[in-house]
């Protein structure tokens, strides 16, 4: 069971480049803003990652770095990131490996379908690599200023 306090699971995944990006990085260095995304090029998951790309210079001033992951393929992440001119990495978790560790992959119903994918959460990673904030709910539209204001306690 994930919880505040613990060390961050590790990873190392490719971004929508094909180039690593690996957890351990930014060590000492960064405070990691992980956030899962169900699917890139919809529309809660493009509003998500547009709000993270326009408030980039916040995260830098608070010494922080976005992650975005999901299931897609790497070529999907290129495309969304081109197409959105986003200014961070998204990581390519096809067979949801990572998300199984982070424990966000689930049975989801849409529609009254069931089916299994990723529940939207964020983890807010410190420099030390240990969690210090589990965000579960809340809106894809102000999702970068709750961001925001949590790392401004750390």
């Amino acid at each position: 069971m994930l919880e505040v306090g613990k060390m961050a699971p590790a990873f190392t995944l490719e971004n929508q480049n094909g180039d690593k990006v690996a957890l351990k990085s930014f060590r000492g260095e960064k405070n990691v803003v992980l956030y899962f995304y169900p699917k890139a090029m919809t529309p809660g998951c493009t509003t998500q990652a547009c709000g993270l790309r326009d408030f980039n210079k916040e995260l830098a001033s608070l010494d922080a770095v976005a992650i975005g992951m999901s299931p897609d393929a790497v070529e999907k992440l290129k495309r969304f990131a081109d197409k959105y001119h986003l200014n961070f990495d998204l990581l390519a978790d096809l067979e949801h490996k990572i998300a199984d560790k982070y424990e966000v992959w689930g049975l989801k119903k849409f529609m009254g379908k069931e089916y299994m994918g990723i529940n939207r959460r964020t983890f807010i990673i410190g420099k030390d690599g240990k969690l210090k904030n589990i965000m579960m709910k809340f809106k894809t539209t102000t999702h970068h200023e709750d961001v925001i204001e949590i790392l401004k306690m750390l």
